[in-house]
């Protein structure tokens, strides 16, 4: 069973009852607009938040953000066959957006009932697509002919298309479905190409930062969405003096940053997501609670803390917030 929430107010870190939605917030198969958080993580291999993917729905449209490690399992918790998402879309290659992809093209060409793919996966990023796709098929070259010869899978199933971008812009219009790069800042020059993607849908819209410091682009393509996804990057105070957290953070958005960032694009809601939360044996990571209260520092505004399988219905009516699958 789906909880499904209305957004009608201010939101805080718990996922919190505000109403339910009524039959003007229902919306039609071609209306839907839908995201949800297949994995809120960070690298490190947490059972509760599986590596960064989100996945998107718009009307017949499946698209993801990623594909963190068993964002796989997620799909199927919410008993999506692999094989239905249309585009994966990369916002840079470090491993822990990109593990989950043999998984999802691989897994996703066997037949019923996981996979169902008959023709090529679409891959669109940045420049390093064609090159981490055409490797994975020089890795996987021996299953993909086993599983040719042996179970009679058709080429057409596991075949790629690739479509690399450098600059920012529209890279995917398709059935009233807009998707629009823009470049972030990962740090330095060493995390390049990192871009985050501006998704539009039936006069609603959509921000998924990817991994970024605090960067100026958030706020221009960021402005007036429904729902702005950003990443996030907390610990207590005395962690900061280790040059190594120091490090971390330089690449990543702390609460405070993040909610300049919010109170700037004026989001109708702003969600947390890869939650970066790094705790030693002596120092305790910081909690959900901790990055709420340090964000309401510099933000007022409507605040969800992301959790794995989270779900956002956006329309007219405002944006549902409800859990999907079962954890």
């Amino acid at each position: 069973m789906m909880k499904r929430f209305l957004l009608i107010a201010v939101l805080a870190s718990a996922l919190t009852a505000l109403g339910r939605p009524n039959a003007a917030t229902a919306q039609t198969a071609q209306d839907l607009f839908r995201v949800t958080l297949l994995g809120t993580g960070a690298p490190d291999p947490l059972p509760d938040r599986f590596g960064s993917s989100t996945l998107i729905e718009a009307g017949n449209q499946k698209i993801l953000i990623d594909a963190g490690r068993s964002a796989t399992i997620r799909l199927d918790q919410l008993q999506i066959p692999l094989g239905e998402i249309d585009v994966l879309f990369m916002t840079h290659y470090r491993s822990d957006h990109s593990v989950g992809i043999p998984d999802l093209w691989l897994t996703g060409w066997l037949p019923p009932p996981f996979g169902r793919r008959k023709s090529a996966l679409h891959v669109i990023g940045p420049v390093g697509a064609v090159n981490l796709m055409s490797n994975l098929e020089r890795a996987y070259s021996n299953d993909i002919k086993v599983r040719m010869d042996d179970q009679k899978l058709s080429r057409e199933g596991v075949a790629v298309t690739v479509e690399e971008f450098k600059t920012e812009g529209v890279v995917y219009d398709k059935d009233g479905l807009r998707v629009t790069a823009f470049e972030n800042n990962h740090g330095n020059a060493a995390v390049k190409p990192s871009y985050g993607y501006r998704i539009d849908y039936a006069g609603h819209a959509v921000l998924i930062s990817g991994d970024t410091s605090a960067d100026e682009n958030v706020v221009k393509y960021g402005i007036g969405t429904d729902l702005l996804v950003h990443e996030v990057f907390a610990v207590m105070p005395e962690l900061m003096k280790n040059p190594a957290i120091q490090l971390i953070a330089a690449h990543h958005v702390t609460p405070q940053q993040a909610g300049t960032l919010f109170s700037r694009a004026h989001p109708k809601l702003a969600v947390y997501t890869h939650l970066s939360m790094i705790g030693t044996p002596t120092v305790r990571a910081v909690t959900t609670d901790d990055i709420v209260s340090q964000t309401r520092e510099t933000y007022k505004g409507p605040l969800v803390v992301g959790e794995d399988l989270m779900a956002f219905d956006i329309g007219t009516e405002g944006i549902a917030v409800f859990r999907r699958g079962a954890r």
